[in-house]
């Protein structure tokens, strides 16, 4: 197999990495099986960092490399495993919309239609938007829904 598909759905190409790269992902699969969840944090960070800066990266692409994208979903996958988090759903990419977008959730309900006592349900997972009302409500943002693959 020569992809990865993360948490949120999103693929990632595992033949985009070098050879040290490959075989640093290989052995933080089996650290992640051994370690417990803040010392793998601690762990594949401080390896990957290491490993990208080298190759005299910045801090914002090591970030945006395949690898560290790849270990960090690894301590993802990790944490949900355990029951230490849950997996990402639509409402935490709602949520990230409104605090990147809008100055308040105020503002995000008064740009939606959206009540906000209805956003508040939702956010605190006490409710779901029906998937008509999530389209209507996102398109109104400039946004869409997107069918992704399931993790494995």
């Amino acid at each position: 197999m020569n992809t990865h598909t993360d948490l949120r759905g999103q693929t990632i190409d595992l033949a985009v990495l070098n050879r040290e790269e490959t075989t640093l992902y290989e052995q933080l699969q089996v650290d992640a099986v051994r370690m417990d969840s803040a010392a793998y944090r601690n762990h594949w960070i401080s390896l990957v960092t290491r490993q990208l800066s080298g190759r005299g990266l910045t801090k914002s692409a090591i970030v945006r490399s395949p690898l560290y994208r790849l270990a960090q979903d690894l301590g993802s996958r990790q944490q949900v495993e355990r029951g230490e988090a849950r997996v990402p759903d639509y409402r935490d990419d709602l949520e990230g919309i409104i605090v990147s977008q809008f100055k308040t959730r105020r503002a995000f309900c008064e740009a939606t239609g959206l009540s906000e006592d209805m956003l508040s349900h939702v956010l605190a997972r006490r409710k779901h938007l029906a998937i008509d009302t999530l389209t209507e409500v996102l398109g109104r943002v400039g946004y869409h829904l997107t069918i992704a693959p399931l993790s494995k």
